[in-house]
């Protein structure tokens, strides 16, 4: 195998690995799609895990809240999930559309356009039920308690004195063990300073470095899964809808309650996509699956961590993420001046953001293994975090050496978490 197809933004493109010394593909375990997703729908809210079903939990005049996924996540096709929930609360349970809200958990990330809206949710909702984009700066965000670390939980007023249902896809995070469940709550739906809060925790206590607690696929000890599962519990969602996609496709509804079911999504998104490897590679060539997955550095970070998984140190990457938004948050690149003057750690925790410890989990990625990277980000700004950019599939090629040398290659790397003799961290 001398030559490999990998996604990238809306292409396909050919790379060649001529004269590696051997070549392994790291990919997830296939998952069966769901044949008929209505019938798997109607089947799990009726019989969902820890929780009476849907409809005892949700009266017909209840005003009900629906947190959703962004476009940043939009692979996970929530919006399927979504027209069919709105109709089975609307038909099966009598609650009236006008009584419905959908609120977008943005957490830091922009406001979604109305097309992204109506994407989100299907023209269909959107025609019916009101959508709202949550603002992390907003000045009406409600204070609903303070967890056990401290952090002070304010989240959307729509998230109050309603019904709340979680709607997310399950899969690992690199700071929280697993996405989806509790993180629709915090990130999604709070304050930045709440956010702040709990990302806070991503940082060493003792050391100028990340905190070893934390990680992909850690959730006991991880002091950032904790925090959020606290305060998702000060919101007390009543029922949570848990996606478990593959390929584009739905493979796994896990329903009922906000924790529980999550959960047990969880064990199945670590048995597909936990792949054991019995030794580091000398080279990983990575994909973060082409658009959306890599509509941004902040999002296709994910997959050079799950690289970094699989590398030796002093071993090298070659990544593919288009990036045709650029570093994803307004301060990502803005983080560059603190690593030029060698105070980014420093700064970091003075002034925290999401974009900037993502960008600090990158640089600590560079100081172990030389990043190669096929990307529309400007090669200069590239340059200073110690990535080697090109814009052309050629000049990439050109650069890309596995003569003599052992290969992991990741063709969905923001899905597939290399486990060295099968333990994560």
């Amino acid at each position: 195998m001398e030559q490999i197809s990998l996604a990238y933004g809306a292409q396909r493109l050919n790379v060649r690995l001529a004269g590696a010394g051997s070549i392994t593909i790291l990919e997830e375990r296939a998952l069966t799609p769901i044949q008929d997703l209505p019938a798997a729908f109607s089947q799990a809210v009726e019989n969902p895990i820890a929780s009476p079903p849907l409809r005892q939990v949700i009266d017909g005049r209840d005003c009900v809240t629906i947190v959703l996924s962004d476009i940043t996540r939009f692979w996970m096709r929530q919006d399927k999930i979504c027209a069919l929930l709105t109709a089975y609360l609307h038909d099966v349970i009598g609650v009236p559309y006008d009584n419905m809200a959908i609120l977008i958990a943005l957490g830091t990330h922009r406001a979604q356009t109305e097309d992204e809206l109506t994407t989100l949710v299907t023209p269909g909702v959107f025609a019916r039920v009101r959508v709202y984009n949550h603002d992390c700066m907003a000045d009406d965000l409600v204070e609903v308690g303070v967890t056990s670390r401290g952090t002070v939980v304010k989240v959307h007023p729509l998230a109050v004195g309603r019904k709340v249902i979680l709607v997310g896809g399950t899969v690992h995070h690199l700071m929280a063990g697993f996405g989806g469940g509790r993180k629709n709550i915090l990130p999604g739906i709070c304050a930045k300073s709440t956010i702040n809060q709990n990302h806070l925790h991503s940082l060493s206590q003792t050391a100028p470095c990340s905190n070893p607690f934390i990680g992909t696929g850690k959730r006991a000890g991880n002091p950032i899964y904790e925090d959020m599962d606290e305060a998702a519990a000060l919101v007390a969602p009543v029922f949570g809808i848990n996606i478990v996609a593959s390929g584009g496709a739905h493979c796994r509804l896990f329903c009922g309650h906000w924790r529980l079911a999550w959960e047990e999504s969880c064990k199945v998104v670590q048995e597909a996509m936990g792949v054991t490897i019995p030794h580091l590679a000398d080279v990983v060539v990575a994909s973060a699956g082409g658009f959306p997955r890599d509509i941004n550095l902040y999002q296709s970070i994910k997959t050079l961590l799950n690289a970094s998984l699989a590398v030796k140190d002093g071993g090298s990457i070659y990544f593919l993420a288009e990036c045709r938004e650029g570093g994803g948050t307004p301060d990502f690149f803005g983080w560059l001046e603190p690593l030029r003057r060698g105070t980014l750690d420093a700064e970091l925790r003075a002034n925290y953001s999401i974009g900037g410890y993502i960008f600090y989990a990158a640089c600590e990625i560079m100081a172990r293994a030389n990043v190669v990277m096929l990307t529309q980000l400007p090669p200069s700004l590239m340059a200073d975090m110690r990535i080697r950019a090109y814009a052309e599939v050629a000049d990439f090629q050109a650069n890309l050496d596995v003569c003599g040398k052992s290969v992991y290659v990741m063709p969905r790397g923001g899905n597939t978490v290399p486990c060295l003799h099968g333990a994560l961290g």
